[in-house]
């Protein structure tokens, strides 16, 4: 087993679901609305993170609306 991990990074611009299971994740409102992550508002120029808590989190709901994120996870 690789003891190292490999960070994901994307831009997005369309919804998307983070998998079951991830160990870390940050979004950041790069654009210019709002959009929703776990069912809550994220403001441009906002972000948001889920930290590292000993075990992995359920799925995460990511929708940009009309907006960009980047989205940074772990699994």
């Amino acid at each position: 087993m690789n003891p190292l991990v490999t960070p994901n990074e994307l831009e997005i611009q369309k919804p998307m679901e983070l998998p079951v299971g991830f160990l870390f994740a940050s979004i950041k409102n790069i654009g210019l609305s709002a959009a929703t992550v776990n069912n809550t508002i994220l403001a441009s120029g906002e972000a948001k993170s889920y930290p590292f808590v000993g075990k992995g989190y359920e799925t995460l709901e990511i929708d940009p609306e009309d907006s960009t994120l980047l989205v940074m996870y772990i699994l």
